[in-house]
Order: structure tokens, then sequence, then C-alpha cells
């Protein structure tokens, strides 16, 4: 029997539209059977976010392209429970316009919780997410040809199920990819306040601008080099030292003994 494709899921937080995904479609093309299934407008900073109090919506833009008027983790849902033929091989989340970097940017992302979904569904995943050069330009088509090149060598080996990368491709030229962890962005967000036209107050969050934390191989400053940065996540976010601490053992134990 002839053995079938792999079937390769495409997902993001910009739209089923932007030129991120677009143009890592193409570049997979000879990889596998591509699906886009991805939001309907951008989702950005959405996180692992359900829609649960009203119904989503999914257009057929074309063969294996569909839109969802829902987050990325409504996207993978769907896909996996009603729109693919089958379990997909290998989930992509972007390629992001602008960067994923640091504990704070992944805990807010709609790209890493694309990724994040396809992994709590045994599915391997990875978030991609693409800087601008320093005119403000974003370079997907050297992105997703390093994407591709990535994706062709986990295709040719056995992907673990619990595989789940965050990667961030700085822009050209290419100076090598290195295995990292996570450093941090420490956000000052700006909150705008004005008034609408009925003299009603409202605000709007900003960026501000966030200040980069952490030691030399962080990915906050390796990415500075102009390396791509690939950063293994885990699903469990337990922190053993400190359920094993001593203090903080004991701590619980004593209100166990007061409730009790």
């Amino acid at each position: 029997m002839k053995s079938m494709k792999p079937l390769l899921l495409l997902t993001n937080d910009d739209g089923f539209f932007a030129e991120g995904i677009e143009s890592l479609s193409r570049h997979l093309k000879g990889l596998g059977e591509i699906y886009i299934i991805a939001p309907d407008r951008e989702r950005s900073a959405t996180s692992l976010a359900l829609t649960l109090h009203h119904p989503l919506r999914v257009k057929k833009i074309k063969a294996r392209i569909f839109a969802v008027d829902g987050t990325p983790a409504d996207c993978v849902y769907l896909a996996t429970q009603k729109l693919l033929p089958r379990k997909p091989t290998l989930l992509i989340s972007g390629i992001n316009r602008g960067p994923n970097l640091g504990q704070q940017d992944i805990s807010y992302s709609g790209t890493v919780a694309g990724a994040i979904q396809g992994a709590f569904l045994q599915i391997p995943s990875l978030a991609v997410s693409l800087l601008p050069d320093k005119n403000h330009q974003y370079h997907f088509d050297f992105a997703a040809k390093i994407v591709s090149s990535i994706i062709r060598k986990l295709l040719e080996n056995k992907i673990p199920k619990e595989l789940l990368l965050n990667i961030n491709v700085p822009p050209p030229p290419f100076r090598g990819i290195k295995i990292v962890k996570l450093g941090q962005k420490r956000y000052n967000p700006e909150i705008v306040e004005k008034q609408d036209p009925r003299k009603r107050t409202y605000y709007w969050i900003g960026t501000g601008n966030p200040r980069a934390v952490g030691d030399k191989d962080s990915d906050v400053m390796v990415i500075k080099e102009g390396t791509i940065t690939v950063t293994p996540l885990h699903k469990d976010l337990t922190d053993h030292d400190m359920s094993q601490h001593s203090t903080f053992k004991k701590l619980f134990m004593t209100v166990t003994d007061e409730i009790i």
C-alpha cells in the first residue's frame, strides 16, 4: 500500500490571508498535504482563549483553506475534530509578523497558543515568528525557506508527539541556529485614555517599550546576534522545585491541620 503524504496543518493569529502563512504554504509544497485553517482576521494576543459563548462560523476559501471567526486555539480544535481528513503529522503556527520572545510574549501570543493547542492534542507543533529589519520590512520568504528546511529534517526523522518549539527568525543574512532558553521581556504598557464622540472615556492598551532581560544564552539576547532561536517548550507548568520545597510543604501542612 502506498503510504500517505504527511499532513501539515498551518494556522496563525494574523489571519488566513496573512503574508507569513501564505509564504510558508508556498515553501512547504512538495513536503506534504498542506491545509490552512486560520482566523478570518487578526487575533493577536488571544493566548489560548476558546470561543464558548457564541457559535463559530467557518468559511471555505478554496481547497484546503478555511477561515474561522475564532481564535487560533479554536482553529486547531475545529481542524482536528471536523475539517481535516486525518490527524496532522505536524502543526506550524505562523509565520507571525513580529517576534514572540521571552516568557511574557509566549504567554500572550496567539501564534504560540496555536502550537500549544496542537501539543495538547498530541500533534508535534512549531510556532514561528519573524523580526523586521532596520527598515521595518519583513522577509517572509527568507524565513519560510529556513522553516521548510527545518520541517524537512523533522519529517525525515521520527517526530516526538510532545514536540513543541518556539522559533524566532531575525532578518537576513542567515547567521545560524541556536537552541536557547526563554528570557524575559519586561513590559511597562502604555495606557492611552481618550473620549469617544459621546464623551465616554475609553482606554487603549499599548505595548510600551519592553526591556529584554536574560543571560547571554536566552532567546531575547541570542536573537540580537542575528541568530535564529529555537526554544523547546513544555506543556507542564508545574514548578517542581517549589512543590518539593520543605518550607512551602510545611506551610500547607499547617493549613491542613487548622482546617481539619
